[in-house]
Parts: structure tokens; C-alpha cells; sequence
């Protein structure tokens, strides 16, 4: 696998330099500047492109191109800004970059109860408190049907977490869970967010994945013509949250996303923490059943709590067993390069390392601390070297 690294561009602290030593090769990155919906120009492009190169690496994977709130809904402005995706996705392939990481999660991205929470090691990792989202979900946001989802006993337990609280405990929680995402030019108060769930209220999982089906039959034929792959990113987590509906959190919907489109542009992102935080999904199977169609991968664990809590564990010690991800993907890329094609590799990129060694207390994007990536980095390194000088075993 093509090794890679987020960068959130020249204002991250993590520079460029910093990559090249961590040993990756390949960038991931986007326009966060300009990733409200308006088409990427030309010239932005070719700047980060060129800053990129100058380091000596190379912007191999788009993440993302932002899908409006609009298109989801497929309500006010969507026609405009459906078509302004297809000329943002002809810009990045008329600069060489051919794939697009993506997600159709409304209203949030990956959503995080703790950003810091502390790790036996002493460092800290992102964590999701189930009984801490109850508390803000049915006791401070106070949506409207919030209590019907959650067990009257986690209910009762969040009335005592939340009574322990203190002002700034619950702050911290609420910028947390609507506040903070990383590379948003925006964020929400308590009565914005509760608008924009408001947009949401008659929307069932069905209408939600019908405008996904609909979204992709319209831009994966200008991908596809253009050279791009389209990676749609699963739900962080895999499960619902804030009432809202879920359409790419199991095997079952990658599955019906695929068949809905076709092609082979239309493929997977397939980020082994977020679909690992679903019990129901089984991530090597799904490396090998929906391999030819996985065009991109986010590799980091987490560790799931009997009542549905999580936290990102180190890259090798969670719950999905990674040494059989990655021989399933190295399968992959072996097939493809039987195959002839000359874009055999899978770029891969860790994900959500702790905050280790130096960059704690460091302003870093929490999940995007250096020195624990390039950790997870070095392991899932070691899966793969080992498994290129031995041959991957049948048992794997």
C-alpha cells in the first residue's frame, strides 16, 4: 500500500517535513479554505499541489470535497451545488490527483464525546462516551424524541453524569460533540444545531440513501470519465446518532451503495475505525469482499465497551485484527498488479493516533498528533514488510 499522511494544509502543525520523516510518500489533503460547496478553482489547486511537491511528496488523495447539506436533503440550492461537484471533481483530475475520499453524513462528521481522554500509557486518545452523548442529547439539547433512544437505565446514569458536571465539564462536552471537526470553517451553538436537525426530521434512512444513489448516479459518470475514484467514508460512528439517519455503517449498505452504481469509480473508503465501531461489522471479511472496490484506507482500531462506548486504541490493539485487513488489501493490490493496471496501490493513511511524547499539551488537531501516527505508521509498516518478505499465509 501506497503509504500517505493527512495534512490540513499550511496552517497544520504537523508540517510537510514532518511527513517526509514519519516516511510517507503521498498526501492527503483538500481546499479547506474554500470547502463550502463553491467549485475548487484551478489555480488553488495547483498551489497546494505545488507546496506539496516542493516537499518533496505527492498529493495523492483528495479529502474531501465537501457534499452540501443541501444535497443530502436534496432541498434549496442542490441542483447548483451538485453541479459545481462535478467541476471540482474534473479540477482535481485535470491536476492528477484521482481520488476522492468523501462522506454523506448528515449534519456531523466523526463525532467525539472526549478528545483527550487519558490512555493507561499516559498520553490521550479520542474517546465516545455513550452514557456523556445520552447527557447532552436528551438532558441539554433536549431534542425531541431523544429519550425514545436511548434504555431508560442509560438515561438514569446519564441524570447522574450530568449532575456531576461542572460548567466547563459541560463546555468541553458540547463543543466536543457540535463545536469541533477538524478543517470546518464553521461550527454550531446549541440553537443552530438544533436548525439544522430540524432539516432533518422528515428525512427516513430510505430518503437519505435514495439521495446518496441519486447524488452518486449523477457525479460517478463524471468521475469515471475523468479517472477518478470516488471513496465514499463510512459513519463515525457506525451507528445513529442525534436522531439523524445512517446509510454507509454496515456491510450490508457498502453493499447496496455498490450495486446501486456500478461502476468502478464508485468505491470505498474503507476506514477500519469507523465501521469497527459497529460490532456487527467484521473488517477483514469486508477488506476481502468489497476489495476490488476499496480505493482508499484509513487504518486505526478502536476498542468497543459492552454499552456501546469506544475509544481509539493503539493501531495493533484494538478489536479489528489489522494483520488480516492488511493481508486482505495486499491480496488486493497483488490481484490489480496481475491485472496490468499501473495504479495497483491502495493509498493508506493512519488514522487517530494518540497524543504521545512530545505533542502532549502541544496544539495539534486532536486525532492528527504527529509522533502518534507516525507510530501507527511504523507498525502498520511492519505488517506489511513482514508480509512481503515471508508470503502472506493461507490461514490469513
Amino acid at each position: 500500500m501506497k503509504e500517505t499522511w493527512r495534512w490540513f494544509g499550511p496552517d497544520d502543525t504537523v508540517k510537510l517535513a514532518h511527513v517526509r520523516q514519519a516516511g510517507a510518500t503521498g498526501i492527503v489533503s483538500a481546499l479547506h479554505h474554500l470547502n463550502d460547496g463553491r467549485v475548487w478553482p484551478a489555480d488553488e489547486i495547483a498551489k497546494r499541489r505545488s507546496e506539496i511537491e516542493a516537499a518533496g511528496l505527492t498529493w495523492d488523495v483528495v479529502e474531501s470535497i465537501i457534499v452540501h447539506e443541501d444535497v443530502k436533503t436534496r432541498t434549496g440550492r442542490y441542483r447548483e451545488y451538485i453541479e459545481s461537484y462535478k467541476q471540482s471533481v474534473k479540477a482535481i483530475a485535470a491536476a492528477g490527483i484521482k481520488t476522492l475520499c468523501y462522506n454523506f453524513m448528515a449534519i456531523t462528521d466523526w463525532t467525539r464525546t472526549d478528545l483527550h481522554a487519558p490512555m493507561p500509557h499516559g498520553g490521550d486518545a479520542l474517546r465516545f462516551d455513550i452514557v456523556d452523548f445520552c447527557a447532552y442529547d436528551v438532558l441539554v439539547l433536549k431534542r425531541e424524541g431523544a429519550e425514545a433512544d436511548h434504555p431508560p437505565a442509560r438515561v438514569t446514569e446519564a441524570e447522574k453524569r450530568l449532575a456531576r458536571m461542572s460548567e466547563s465539564d459541560l463546555a468541553r462536552l458540547e463543543n466536543n460533540l457540535i463545536g469541533w471537526v477538524p478543517a470546518r470553517e464553521f461550527v454550531f451553538d446549541r440553537d443552530s444545531f438544533r436548525k439544522a436537525l430540524a432539516g432533518y426530521a422528515d428525512l427516513t434512512v430510505e430518503g437519505l440513501r435514495e439521495n446518496l444513489f441519486a447524488f452518486l448516479r449523477e457525479i460517478v459518470p463524471v468521475a469515471e470519465e475523468a479517472g477518478v475514484r470516488m471513496a465514499i467514508h463510512p459513519d463515525d460512528p457506525s451507528f445513529p446518532i442525534f436522531g439523524l439517519p445512517r446509510v454507509v455503517s454496515s456491510a450490508s449498505d457498502a453493499k447496496a451503495l455498490l450495486d446501486a452504481v456500478g461502476s468502478p469509480a464508485n468505491g470505498l473508503t474503507l476506514c477500519t475505525g469507523s465501521y469497527g465501531s459497529n460490532a456487527a461489522n467484521d473488517l477483514p471479511n469486508m477488506a476481502r469482499d468489497f476489495g476490488s472496490r476499496i480505493h482508499f484506507a484509513h487504518l486505526r482500531n478502536v476498542k468497543k465497551e459492552p454499552d456501546g462506548s469506544f475509544h481509539e486504541a493503539e493501531h495493533l490493539a484494538g478489536d479489528t485484527d489489522m494483520v488480516r485487513v492488511v493481508a486482505a488489501l495486499m491480496r488486493e493490490e497483488a490481484r490489480r498488479k496481475d491485472d496490468g493496471r499501473s495504479d495497483w496501490q491502495i493509498p493508506m493513511r493512519p488514522d487517530h493516533g494518540h497524543a504521545i511524547v512530545d505533542d502532549i499539551g502541544k496544539k495539534v488537531n486532536p486525532g492528527y498528533s504527529c509522533i502518534g501516527r507516525l507510530k501507527g505508521l511504523a507498525e502498520l509498516r511492519g505488517i506489511q514488510t513482514t508480509l512481503q518478505a515471508t508470503g502472506i499465509p493461507d490461514w490469513l
